[in-house]
C-alpha cells in the first residue's frame, strides 16, 4: 500500500524533526521545506496529499504560500502556528486552508487532525467523481471537476467553499443548520466553531454576485441555518 505523502513546511530545522518523527511513525512519507518558496517549488514538482504549513516564516509568510498554492491546487492544508487571535484563524479559514493547529500541540492531536483531513479529502473525491453536474440559471456546479461556472465563466472556490455549495445546492430547500453543515464539511473531529460557517458563506455570496449572479443562491434561515434555492425560487 502506498504512504499518504505529506509536505512539511517550516523554517525551524527543531520542528521539522519533531513532525517528521511524529508522522514518519504513523505511516507516512514526509518532504520537508524550509521556507514558502521551496515548498511552492516542491508543489510544482510533485504531489502531496497533505501540506502542514508553519505561518511565521521569514521572506514569505504561510498566509502567502496558502493562496499561492490555492491558485492552482486542491490539497488539504494545515496551518501551524504559535498565535492564539481568532482573527488569525478566521483569516487563514477564508485563504484556503483547512484546518488550524495552534503551537505548542500534542502529537496525538496532529495525527488525529492530518488523518482527518485525508479521511474527508479522499472521501469527497470520491463522491464528487460519481455525480453530475448541476445548473440552476446562470450557475452551473461540476461535482467531478470541482468547478462552479456563472455564465459560463470560472469562479475560483477554496475547496470548503466548493463544498458548502454544492452540499446545499444538491439538497435546494433542505435547511442545514450550521452545526449540521460543519459535521458534514469539516467531520466530527472538527475543533472550530461556527462562525467558520457564516465565513464561507459570505464569501460564496461575495463571489457569485461579483461573478454577475443574477440571485443569492444561499438563503439565510434566521435561527437555524441556511439552504439553497435557485432562480426560480426567488421572491
Amino acid at each position: 500500500m502506498n504512504k499518504f505523502q505529506l509536505l512539511v513546511v517550516d523554517d525551524e530545522w527543531n520542528m521539522r524533526n519533531l513532525l517528521r518523527i511524529y508522522l514518519t511513525k504513523n505511516g507516512f512519507a514526509v518532504t520537508e521545506a524550509r521556507n514558502g518558496h521551496e515548498a511552492l517549488s516542491l508543489v510544482e514538482q510533485q504531489d502531496f496529499d497533505l501540506i502542514i504549513l508553519d505561518i511565521m516564516m521569514p521572506d514569505m509568510e504561510g498566509w502567502e504560500v496558502c493562496k499561492k498554492i490555492r491558485e492552482t491546487k486542491q490539497i488539504p492544508i494545515l496551518m501551524l502556528t504559535a498565535r492564539t487571535d481568532t482573527k488569525d484563524k478566521v483569516y487563514g479559514l477564508n485563504i484556503g486552508a483547512d484546518d488550524y493547529l495552534v503551537k505548542p500541540f500534542e502529537p496525538e492531536e496532529l495525527i488525529a487532525r492530518v488523518f482527518a483531513l485525508l479521511r474527508r479529502a479522499n472521501i469527497s473525491e470520491m463522491t464528487n467523481r460519481q455525480e453530475k453536474k448541476i445548473s440552476f440559471g446562470e450557475l452551473m456546479i461540476d461535482p467531478a471537476g470541482r468547478q462552479v461556472w456563472v455564465n459560463d465563466q470560472p469562479i475560483d472556490f477554496t475547496p470548503k467553499e466548493f463544498d458548502v455549495l454544492h452540499l446545499l445546492a444538491k439538497n435546494p430547500g433542505h435547511v442545514f443548520s450550521r452545526e449540521k453543515l460543519l459535521q458534514q464539511i469539516w467531520g466530527d473531529d472538527y475543533f472550530g466553531d461556527e462562525r467558520t460557517v457564516d465565513t464561507h458563506v459570505k464569501n460564496i455570496r461575495e463571489k457569485v454576485r461579483k461573478a454577475g449572479l443574477s440571485y443569492v443562491p444561499i438563503q439565510t434561515v434566521w435561527g437555524v441555518g441556511y439552504k439553497f434555492k435557485g432562480p426560480d425560487e426567488q421572491r
